[in-house]
């Protein structure tokens, strides 16, 4: 077995952190999950409170924490439109103060630090794919800013803490990622259509569904963070996410034969700013990590339509 090691997860009872939190256990370590339940939950997690390397605390990024850790993951912020938007403050604030907690704490305990990133920060991009030398096409005062711009300013403090201090970082960049414990009201594109497909509701598709996105299923990425935590004199930052794209409209159709859902499809506008297209390029994960997804969309969204038959019906 490898070393076994105190592992801080922040967002730790999240969607993503949750899948993460589980992994690090199987592989032996000691997991401190962090949350303050604004879009995780305790259910996401009930099933590891009775491991005796595992600890939920109830705790607010915003504020320092402290505790002795080799390894910080720093998940926490709350990561789709519905749940950022409805207090883009707070949504800045974990991300930029959230960054300098977590970064003060690596630095006095010398952890390595990995940041959550996005694909958010390349903005509506005018390249594509999306390379990690892109700068991005972001507007810092629409809607998405909080998220889109605090995330940035996240990769701006981690590259001056190990330039300047010499705190072990890693930054990774997320893109669209689903899979069980999805909140059913995230507002995310794969889980309200899969909600939407079993209750029967009509399937919403934003603008006319040919803007495309790419979807990872969620033990892809988790795969991809543990390779890149691992992965020695490599600071990034990385692009994660699978480079299938599909459009909008494709997706819905999958969703609505896969539940054999007699749901119709109707059409409203496009918020502003959403992005036409997405779709990373991930020579450098394969190139530096040794990593690719390797779960094809309808292999996980028949795991993820699975999950939300148990939870919502």
């Amino acid at each position: 077995m490898k070393k076994r090691k105190t592992v801080l997860v922040t967002g730790g009872a999240g969607f993503i952190g949750s899948h993460l939190c589980e992994r690090l256990l199987e592989q032996g370590h000691y997991v401190i999950a962090l949350d303050n339940f604004f879009s995780g939950s305790k259910d996401n997690v009930l099933h590891l409170l009775d491991n005796h390397r595992f600890e939920l605390v109830r705790h607010d990024i915003t504020m320092p924490y402290f505790a002795e850790v080799d390894e910080i993951y720093n998940l926490a912020c709350p990561a789709s439109p519905v749940h950022y938007q409805y207090n883009p403050i707070k949504t800045i604030k974990t991300s930029v103060m959230g960054a300098i907690n977590m970064l003060g704490l690596a630095k006095r305990v010398k952890a390595c630090i990995m940041q959550a990133s996005t694909s958010e920060v390349y903005g509506d991009p005018a390249v594509h794919p999306q390379l990690e030398t892109y700068w991005g096409n972001v507007n810092p005062i629409g809607p998405r800013s909080c998220y889109d711009e605090g995330k940035r300013c996240a990769e701006s403090l981690f590259v001056n803490y190990h330039n300047q201090n010499g705190v072990d970082i890693k930054i990774i960049r997320i893109f669209n990622t689903y899979g069980p414990r999805m909140r059913p009201d995230d507002g995310r594109v794969v889980s309200n259509f899969i909600v939407q497909a079993l209750k029967g509701e009509d399937i919403t598709v934003y603008g006319d569904g040919t803007q495309t996105r790419s979807f990872q299923y969620v033990d892809d990425l988790v795969e991809g963070m543990l390779k890149m935590m691992e992965t020695e004199n490599f600071t990034g930052p990385v692009n994660i996410g699978n480079p299938g794209e599909f459009k909008i409209i494709e997706l819905a159709e999958m969703v609505l034969k896969m539940t054999g859902s007699k749901s119709k499809i109707v059409f409203k506008p496009l918020p502003k700013d959403d992005p036409i297209q997405r779709k990373p390029d991930i020579s450098m994960a394969k190139e530096k990590l040794n990593w690719e997804p390797k779960i094809p969309l309808e292999e996980g969204l028949k795991r993820t339509i699975e999950y939300f038959k148990k939870t919502i019906l």
